[in-house]
């Protein structure tokens, strides 16, 4: 799943940089005014909106956000295979951790969507849940966005193209994600429903209904199913706006904590250090319940409805 997002995150920047490379390629023409301005807008927002090329290979843009995502991956495939290198029957330290972690998500999305569901959807879930979580605190360890290449200002030297920069932070990332739950979300719904229970489901009516009012019934529902469809379509769009808007929104806020008061940059940050290590928890917990929530709105079946109703 890590390395799914990973190829989209890639596919998506390097559509990304083709278009900022073709508005830039037109704007040169006038240099020295489009210099000042562009000087004058870092000097007011040191972080940018989107992430910015460090490098490139076979021709792709390595991003500084793509550079933190391989490192939270790759962080939890080591973690993951240095605990479970030697398994114990009773566990210890590492394998110890690894298992409380796995054994406490798998019953509380047990608890949301069922033993049956769960065990189809666990894999997902869990992993988007623990990569988001690392990622954001990843984006949080000093030297991120304080580290690269930059000017002199009035105010001292300012950061243009930082080294590392929050993978969250990307609308690339966020949106690589939520594309493949939705494409997961149409596997489960298709497997658990068929492809006519699933056309049932969005546009068939509800209940128990004879004569003229099953036929407004049944025009009231195909109405509702048409503005579901659009619903469900902006779906990955909210998901990924989500994440990136708060995530881009923290580090903007330490960032400007850092330079706020000037000789206290390393001061003003630590209470907001704190918030963010809590913001990122609620974040990864929201994307997994929202995605899992919205799986068991379309597998569930009219008898497991009412039973969870109740």
């Amino acid at each position: 799943l890590l390395v799914m997002i990973l190829l989209i995150m890639v596919s998506a920047t390097w559509t990304t940089a083709l278009g900022a490379e073709s508005v830039s390629a037109t704007s040169d023409i006038a240099v020295d005014h489009g210099a000042a301005v562009t000087n004058t807008e870092k000097d007011e927002h040191g972080l940018p909106q989107k992430a910015v090329a460090i490098g490139r290979v076979f021709g792709l843009p390595i991003t500084n956000s793509m550079l933190v995502s391989w490192m939270a991956a790759l962080g939890l495939i080591i973690f993951a295979q240095l605990a479970t290198r030697k398994m114990q029957q009773v566990p210890s330290g590492a394998q110890n951790f690894l298992e409380w972690l796995v054994e406490s998500l798998y019953g509380f999305l047990e608890g949301i969507l069922g033993p049956h569901l769960v065990k189809r959807t666990f894999w997902f879930f869990a992993t988007v849940f623990i990569f988001i979580l690392f990622a954001n605190w990843v984006g949080l360890i000093p030297g991120v966005g304080a580290i690269g290449w930059g000017h002199a200002t009035a105010h001292g030297f300012r950061i243009d193209r930082p080294l590392f920069r929050g993978a969250n932070a990307d609308v690339n990332m966020t949106m690589a994600m939520a594309l493949i739950f939705f494409a997961c979300w149409i596997y489960w719904a298709l497997r658990e429903l068929g492809p006519i229970g699933f056309l049932k489901e969005q546009f068939a009516p509800k209940g128990e209904s004879t004569g003229l009012l099953k036929i407004v019934m049944t025009v009231v529902f195909f109405a509702v199913g048409c503005l579901e469809v659009i619903s469900i379509l902006f779906r990955p769009v909210s998901l990924s706006f989500r994440l990136y808007g708060n995530t881009f929104a923290g580090e903007n806020m330490l960032e400007t904590m850092a330079h706020l008061v000037p000789g206290l940059g390393w001061l003003l940050p630590v209470p907001f250090y704190f918030l963010e290590l809590l913001v990122g928890v609620i974040q990864a917990l929201v994307f997994m319940l929202l995605t899992a929530v919205f799986t068991l709105l379309i597998c569930q079946h009219e008898g497991e409805k009412t039973a969870s109703a109740h």
